[in-house]
């Protein structure tokens, strides 16, 4: 007879600290692997208290109020093996642990061995790594539980788990010791945020390879949403054996949670019953989906009733409008429109174009340096999305600030002379009275600068940088103008055709003058390509302009002349525009990097500037 049990994965959308919503998510997942008779089931990591607690890791109570909601589950796991994410506390250290729950009793909790600490990670700062083979016993509420490195048995199937960067470390995975142990199952809780192709590497390098290495059937089951307002999970549930792939979920669902689960036979793989996944990996459709799902928990989970945008014509803000159309498109046809409606206290709707006019403000505020093209395309794409549309001028504010300004100065403001503060006040006094149409609406005031323009500062601050979220400050201008035009063409967005004929302006300075983004910086491919190597690779100036000497001769017409005053320039602005960057609205990690100092890449707001190495790059 063989050894065949169910088993599964379980994703849930869960918030810091929601100790009532968190643990009813967690029942309700139970109840319903309960109905689909899965032997055992896996929560991500942390899934209990949320991970994204930060600090409040670091306090007593937290942990204790984890352990305290634990023990309202512990009923609901009746004829099955439940596996929850917590923190656990002792001797004044905290740790990052799952326990195991089967057939109501606490079988022990075992304790996450490597921590993450590079990109979006900071764990040490707040859990110290468990050894190596170590068991500790716990005391808690009159139990004494094995605690620490561990393996369980159930239904005559012996289990351990890597949790989450366990598994990313090839050298140090638990896995290693699991099978000398004679595993069956390894079962990984994960915290895995979100960026684009991140999925297919977790298939591989997780569970094909884990599997394959460790003879074994492996779970992967990652946290779901945007759970504490930067990062975002896809709620990854995959499942494979001996190098195998049984199962893959279907990611970034905007359900409060998700199962999925493979019959398994321990003792003839080849049985192994492979479920199909109709998961998409498709670059485009996963910024679109992970968006989305993203922009509807940050407003269900901030209590806002809506979003307000200024809509200026430009490729930013139109994607930022597309992203809110997509969330309305794509939540109301995975939950339904009574859910949907529910979920963000709006009144009973039934069409997209309904949700978007009650959900998205946008306006255009133009100056004498807009132009009809831009204003045509603004009141083109709000119309054509349903969403509330207005246009006002702000040529009478700015005029009141420069003729205040000459009078202090006693001489007249001029483009030669003041360019960059004739620039600037236009954007700035902007930002009060959108701020203001927010405040009345109650709504969030989204923010458009892309992660190319804070790279080098090419963005006004209290002006177009205002705003409570900065949806698109994790992604470069050039995704985001392929994005569009795939979004008008794929997704059927007609109201973007001007908006994708349009080459990127501010409109700051008179027409005269043409203005463009690329003008004023340089050719964006060129700024992605010189911003990989320096800011994720962390290269010097040298080493950047040798990297792609060769290549931008050869593929882009610049000469090695130019190429080198663009990585000068590259360095020099983003030198002097970290404090820039320390401002930016909470915004939403993408892909392998961001320039957001609180959650990937910290750099000093006073540096030298990279002085010496841009005169070692002057004398080649």
């Amino acid at each position: 007879m063989s050894k065949t049990l169910k088993i599964g994965g379980a994703t849930v959308n869960q918030t810091p600290m929601d100790w009532g919503g968190n643990v009813v998510n967690i029942i309700d997942a139970l109840e319903s692997a309960k109905s689909q008779k899965i032997d055992i089931l896996c929560f991500p990591e942390l899934c209990l208290s949320g991970y994204g607690c930060e600090d409040m890791f670091l306090s007593d109570w937290l942990s204790e109020s984890a352990w305290n909601h634990l023990q309202t589950i512990v009923p609901y796991c009746d004829a099955i093996t439940a596996c929850i994410g917590l923190p656990i506390r002792m001797d004044g250290i905290t740790y990052n642990g799952v326990c195991v729950i089967t057939n109501k009793k606490i079988a022990g909790i075992t304790l996450k061995q490597n921590m993450a600490r590079d990109g979006v990670h900071y764990e040490p700062r707040w859990f110290d790594a468990w050894p190596v083979n170590m068991v500790k016993e716990l005391s808690r509420g009159g139990q004494i539980i094995q605690t620490g490195d561990l393996v369980y048995e159930t239904k005559g199937i012996k289990f351990g788990f890597e949790i989450c960067e366990d598994a990313w470390r090839k050298s140090k995975r638990p896995g290693y010791q699991l099978r000398e142990r004679g595993v069956d199952l390894i079962l990984n809780p994960s915290a895995s945020h979100f960026a684009l192709a991140k999925s297919e590497l977790r298939e591989e390098e997780v569970v094909v390879e884990g599997s394959k290495k460790f003879k074994c059937a492996y779970v992967f089951a990652n946290l779901l949403g945007n759970e504490a307002g930067r990062m975002i999970y896809d709620g990854d549930i995959i499942i494979g054996q001996n190098g195998n792939i049984l199962g893959v979920n279907q990611r970034l669902s905007f359900k409060n949670f998700n199962l999925l689960a493979c019959e398994i036979d321990f003792e003839n793989p080849s049985n192994s019953k492979v479920t199909p996944s109709s998961d998409s990996k498709e670059k485009n459709e996963e910024f679109a989906r992970a968006t989305s799902l993203a922009l509807f928990d940050y407003l269900r989970k901030s209590k806002a009733k809506g979003f307000v945008l200024s809509l200026s014509g430009g490729a930013d803000s139109a994607c930022c409008a597309i992203l809110v159309a997509e969330m309305v498109r794509r939540a109301s046809s995975e939950l339904g429109w009574e859910k949907f409606c529910l979920t963000l206290g709006l009144p009973p709707l039934t069409s997209s174009k309904d949700a978007m006019a009650n959900l998205l403000t946008c306006a255009y505020q133009g100056t004498k340096n807009s132009t009809e093209t831009t204003q045509s395309a603004a009141r083109g794409l709000a119309q054509s999305l349903g969403s509330e549309f207005h246009k006002w001028m702000v040529d009478e504010e700015v005029n009141s600030y420069q003729t205040k300004i000459e009078k202090v100065l006693n001489r007249s403001l001029t483009w030669k002379q003041d360019d960059i503060a004739l620039q600037n006040i236009q954007a700035r006094t902007r930002s009060p009275i959108i701020w203001m149409l927010a405040n009345i609406k109650q709504s969030l005031l989204l923010t458009t600068s892309n992660r190319s323009e804070g790279d080098v500062g090419y963005a006004t601050m209290d002006g177009d940088t205002s705003g409570s979220l900065a949806p698109i400050a994790g992604i470069d201008k050039p995704f985001i103008m392929q994005w569009l035009k795939w979004a008008e063409t794929e997704l059927g967005y007609t109201g973007l055709a001007s908006v994708n004929n349009l080459q990127p302006t501010a409109e700051l300075r008179p027409s005269d003058l043409e203005q463009t983004d690329e003008k004023d910086l340089m050719p964006y491919l060129i700024l992605v390509a010189i911003e990989k190597l320096a800011i994720r690779d962390r290269k010097s100036p040298m080493e950047v302009y040798q990297i792609l000497a060769e290549d931008v001769v050869t593929h882009h017409g610049i000469t090695q002349i130019i190429l080198k005053e663009y990585v000068k320039k590259f360095y020099r602005m983003w030198s002097a525009n970290q404090w820039k960057r320390e401002r930016i609205a909470p915004s939403f990690h993408l892909d392998d990097m961001n320039v957001d100092p609180r959650s990937w890449c910290r750099f000093p707001i006073l540096s030298s500037g990279f002085k010496k190495e841009l005169e070692e790059l002057d004398e080649v």
